[in-house]
């Protein structure tokens, strides 16, 4: 877990893209929605952020988030139900929060599956290993390693992964940890409002409140 501790009963960037970078990168954003109910361009969401679910949604959930976190991965199983219950009102938009040794490759990994359309399915495989690539406090395979069934060019994505623009997305992101003053993760905003109550039924109540006012 990243500088929290949470119990469980179950267990639970660029603001703009530039040159033949951003040329290149331009057809790494097939989920890549831009943002409506939260302003773009602050530390919340950038152009660039994953979108998951409608991008019309008028219910905007942002999770900084970091794909080696524990919580993180016993958070997404709820996350997906919250959405699920609204029939399209709620998006999630992902940021990304470097903070374990492993994270980056990680991340380098899910911007580069976008390109190919393999966001979620290759962001699910990397949480449901998330064992075998971070164990915190001693080594794991790579996450390469773990994509074999995802679809996922391997080849292509590791040559995407070094674009000059999975670098300027991970940069942007990492000001805006700092700017939103992020600590830990995850972190929940609700069209942008802070979760306070951490936890599934506070995220879930917080939801339920920007629905019923939208």
């Amino acid at each position: 877990m990243t500088r929290r501790t949470i119990v469980f009963a179950a267990g639970i960037a660029v603001v703009a893209l530039f040159g033949i970078g951003a040329y290149l990168y331009s057809s790494m954003k097939a989920e890549d929605h831009s943002p409506g109910s939260v302003t773009q361009n602050t530390p919340l969401v950038r152009p660039h952020s994953p979108v998951i679910g409608n991008p019309d949604a008028p219910v905007t959930i942002v999770e900084f988030f970091d794909p080696a976190c524990e919580s993180c991965r016993a958070f997404y199983p709820y996350v997906k139900d919250i959405m699920n219950s609204y029939d399209g009102k709620v998006r999630l938009v992902l940021r990304y929060a470097n903070f374990h040794p492993q994270s980056g490759d990680a991340i380098r990994l899910l911007e580069a599956a976008r390109n190919q359309g393999k966001f979620v399915a290759v962001l699910e495989r990397l949480l449901a290993t998330q064992a075998r690539w971070a164990p915190h406090g001693r080594d794991g395979d790579s996450v390469w390693s773990t994509l074999p069934g995802t679809g996922l060019d391997i080849e292509q994505a590791k040559r995407d992964a070094l674009l000059p623009a999975v670098a300027e997305v991970m940069a942007q992101d990492a000001a805006d940890v700092v700017a939103a003053g992020v600590k830990g993760t995850p972190t929940f905003y609700v069209n942008g409002k802070r979760l306070k109550i951490f936890g599934p039924e506070g995220l879930a109540d917080l939801v339920r409140s920007e629905v019923e006012a939208n």
